[in-house]
């Protein structure tokens, strides 16, 4: 990856640099011209937002770390920049850098409600929870501007389909409406991810995400509407957030939440530097250990791949952290699930052709 004289401090941006994917063939180095180029004061970068064409909107994947066989992601990329962001590597393949890149041109699926219309009304669609926010957050801030996915919801609650939705934004409470009008009916539950109490820490490594306090508000927000809610913590991070599990469940507790559950930290392909540059340049004297740490849950290496513990690590460390939640969790009655959604209330949603459906024979 490139090596900055120095770091490319963008405000409201969590990645320090626009490291190539791994895909690409050149990298570019920033050096000082001789005339204080690279002291000057950076500009802010502007979001960049394009149409992206997909085909389809619902992705399958038959992985066992994951409580659901399909997805829709509205956008990709993330505004966040959540420096830790899995999802990250993904804007590789776009010929885009996971860095700076990924947080700063994304693409958005204006779309996405008629291909889901479409998909879901295919002959053999069998009905199953659809999960949304599994990869980039469909509550992002462009989501203000675009509204795929309040268009994406008001098509699954026609359809009577169950969804399951994770986020770090308030911007949910904006369809509060069918959020618990789907509810009554058992065809919703929310995360809200939640990484840390504290806002300094917050600010500088979810830079664009909601404030802490602002989640659990949020939570409590979903609860008074009939809204099942639980937190997820994530990612626990070693030596930089895990000191504060056992106050993240309790403060999850607080706000409401059914339930809560857990994410250890995943730094898969160019993640790793990414997050290792972020921590050199914000937390020196404690990059080096936490990074050691990292290891010690994934066999000694940054990232490992292994079906079944890709969210909770191996070795002593891991597992003490799993053992901590679940003290915490039996000491405070807080199941690690939220009740299953119901699929026998499905019915096709009508074609955009506007062609009727049989309904009033229910």
């Amino acid at each position: 990856m490139p090596v900055y004289d120095k770091p490319l401090l963008y405000k409201g941006r969590g990645s320090l640099s626009r490291a190539p994917g791994r895909f690409e063939k050149t990298a570019s180095i920033a050096v000082d011209d001789g005339w204080g180029s690279l002291d000057a004061p950076l500009s802010p970068i502007k979001t960049d937002v394009a149409i992206d064409c997909s085909k389809s909107v619902i992705t399958y994947n038959d992985s066992p770390d994951v409580p659901f066989d399909r997805s829709i992601n509205p956008y990709r990329g993330c505004e966040h920049g959540c420096i830790y962001c899995f999802a990250r590597p993904s804007h590789a393949y776009l010929g885009l850098s996971p860095g700076l890149d990924f947080e700063s041109r994304l693409f958005v699926k204006p779309d996405a409600p008629q291909l889901l219309r479409r998909e879901l009304g295919k002959r053999n669609y069998q009905c199953a929870p659809i999960a949304l926010g599994t990869n980039t957050d469909p509550y992002q801030p462009i989501e203000r501007q675009y509204q795929v996915m309040r268009q994406i919801l008001q098509v699954l609650a026609e359809a009577r389909h169950p969804v399951s939705i994770i986020t770090k934004a308030a911007l949910i409470e904006r369809d509060i409406d069918i959020l618990s009008a789907m509810a009554r009916q058992g065809l919703v539950s929310v995360y809200i991810s939640l990484t840390t109490l504290d806002r300094s820490l917050a600010r500088t490594m979810e830079p664009r995400a909601a404030a802490p306090q602002r989640r659990l508000q949020t939570v409590s927000d979903l609860r008074a509407a009939g809204v099942p809610v639980g937190v997820l913590v994530a990612p626990v991070i070693p030596a930089l957030n895990d000191h504060e599990l056992e106050s993240l469940v309790k403060a999850a507790q607080t706000a409401g939440a059914l339930a809560v559950d857990y994410i250890l930290l995943r730094l898969p392909m160019e993640v790793a530097d990414l997050f290792e540059q972020w921590l050199g340049q914000h937390y020196p004297l404690k990059a080096q250990h936490i990074m050691a740490l990292i290891r010690a849950t994934r066999d000694g290496k940054v990232y490992s791949v292994a079906l079944g513990q890709r969210m909770t690590g191996t070795g002593h460390y891991a597992d003490m952290l799993a053992q901590r939640f679940r003290l915490v969790s039996k000491r405070l009655q807080m199941p690690n699930t939220l009740p299953g959604l119901r699929t026998d209330l499905f019915r096709k949603p009508i074609a955009d052709s506007g062609q009727m459906t049989f309904d009033f024979f229910d």
